[in-house]
């Protein structure tokens, strides 16, 4: 046991730092920011709320892609893994163009829709584009770890997205009140350092994908694009993002829902939700473990080291969520504390960490058992579950709870942890009810 759990460390271990990396880069942003006011943590965190609606319609690209190389990787055929990873990267280049265009075109609107107050309508439109214009790199970016990841090297994945990340923190800090000698600019700097950052680590997965990788994967040298591969591709793709789709959106109703209560408990909100993607961040980690190592004892066609290697990752991912909630229980005040100086975001914020400590165990079982899932293939249960869940329970419940019940902000997180301990349980009892000695290697069909 203990040595196939060294075996999952290995490769969650630099996904964990990625993803550490990812959230502390977020948290210092909005600590760097809050000084400019609670309507500023407001844009920011309204803005996360669409870039994550965003990234989560065309994510699938890359979630696909990283389990389907990951059964290539397994099996020894990579000739079809860098085919179908040469047509992921082609869908997700004209996305970016996509996004780049709503971005430059709809930003404003969008953010009108979200019923926020005309001061963060205002304060945070240009703020906005910029983030769209990110993510337009960030979209392809993610092709290219799912790439990765897919082939077990997610020491690389771990390095780029430090290297994208620290250039992201000290350009904020730079260019939103002028230090080192760059422009003062606000949160606008703040939002061209995440662009800078961005379309940084698309160079440098590139630079990576190129150089080093071409060697051992000839990644270099252009596979004959088969129809069939494309629409595999676009199936499960549209399938995954779906089921991310389902989640992000209703989060984004959920903020709706939360901007009613005013900015100051929005303000809050973020805070708390800053402070819990810490606990998102081993339950990603994990997850993506889960989907490498189910995907390549697929390949393999190892049914029964698949299933035991989802459990393991599982046990191991769960005690990383229980020390962290302890921590998150304990220090939740002066943790709150370093978002905003504010008594009435920081309390709210603290509270509802509290509440919410020990629960985020079941977003960690969703992670766990769905990357399992990701990794043999059931991307229709995943598509079909989160979309029941989310538009029938979670919008329905925070409607409930903030506007009919009117019991405000834990109101909402109630709605939200209750959501979310359903998901958890409906993916792993899938996860154990599913015969995997009937597994097959996914293939496309003409």
């Amino acid at each position: 046991m203990f040595k196939s759990w060294y075996g999952i460390l290995v490769l969650a271990l630099p996904s964990l730092f990625a993803f550490a990396t990812q959230t502390l880069t977020g948290t210092i942003n909005l600590i760097l920011v809050g000084d400019l006011g609670f309507v500023v943590i407001a844009v920011v965190g309204v803005s996360n709320i669409i870039m994550y609606n965003v990234f989560a319609i065309f994510s699938g690209i890359g979630h696909s892609i990283n389990y389907l190389v990951a059964q290539n990787f397994g099996a020894g055929e990579m000739r079809k893994g860098m085919q179908r990873m040469y047509l992921a990267l082609f869908v997700s280049a004209g996305v970016g163009v996509v996004i780049a265009l709503a971005g430059w075109l709809a930003s404003g609107a969008v953010l009108r829709l979200t019923g926020g107050s005309a001061e963060l309508v205002s304060t945070g439109g240009e703020y906005l584009e910029l983030r769209f214009y990110a993510m337009a790199f960030g979209i392809i970016s993610f092709v290219f770890h799912g790439f990765f990841r897919g082939v077990g090297d997610t020491r690389t994945s771990m390095i780029v997205s430090i290297v994208a990340n620290v250039i992201m923190v000290g350009l904020t800090y730079g260019l939103t009140y002028g230090h080192w000698g760059l422009p003062n600019m606000g949160i606008i700097g703040a939002g061209y350092a995440l662009l800078i950052g961005e379309a940084v680590q698309l160079l440098v997965c590139l630079a990576v994908f190129w150089g080093p990788m071409h060697k051992r994967y000839q990644t270099r040298k252009l596979q004959s694009p088969e129809w069939n591969e494309l629409r595999l591709i676009s199936k499960e793709s549209s399938k995954l993002g779906l089921q991310e789709f389902s989640m992000s959106v209703s989060m984004y109703i959920f903020t709706i829902f939360v901007l009613t209560l005013g900015d100051m408990a929005a303000a809050a909100n973020e805070v708390a939700l800053s402070i819990m993607s810490f606990g998102f961040m081993p339950a990603f980690a994990f997850g993506s473990t889960a989907t490498i190592l189910v995907g390549q004892a697929i390949g393999e066609r190892r049914p029964d080291r698949a299933k035991k290697a989802g459990t393991n990752t599982a046990v191991l991912g769960a005690i990383f969520l229980v020390l962290l909630g302890t921590v998150e229980l304990i220090w939740a005040v002066p943790i709150a504390k370093l978002y905003s100086s504010d008594p009435g975001v920081y309390e709210l914020a603290a509270h509802l960490i509290q509440v919410s400590a020990y629960l985020q165990i079941f977003d960690g079982f969703y992670n766990f058992y769905a990357g399992g899932l990701r990794g043999i293939g059931d991307t229709t249960f995943l598509m079909i579950i989160s979309f029941i869940l989310s538009i029938a329970m979670f919008i329905p419940l925070t409607y409930l709870f903030v506007i009919v019940f009117k019991w405000g902000s834990m109101g909402a997180w109630l709605a939200l942890y209750s959501f979310l301990v359903a998901l958890g349980l409906a993916v792993m009892i899938r996860y154990y009810r599913t015969d995997f000695a009937s597994i097959k290697l996914r293939v496309a069909h003409g």
